[in-house]
């Protein structure tokens, strides 16, 4: 497996990730530590968002 190999399951897990922590804060945790939850997804897809980008380049 290559390089771009790599980045893209990385991508792939980390979009998994990020889904279930949103799912997580909306779902299971309705007070103050949701918001915490969603927030981390995010940030998950963001750090996905730049290993596709990084996929081609590297």
């Amino acid at each position: 497996m290559n390089k771009n190999g790599v980045l893209g399951w990385a991508v792939l897990i980390m979009i998994i990730i990020g889904l279930g922590l949103i799912a997580l804060g909306a779902f299971r945790y309705r007070d103050v530590a949701g918001y915490g939850f969603a927030a981390v997804g995010i940030g998950f897809f963001a750090i996905a968002w730049v290993f596709n980008a990084l996929k081609g380049r590297v």
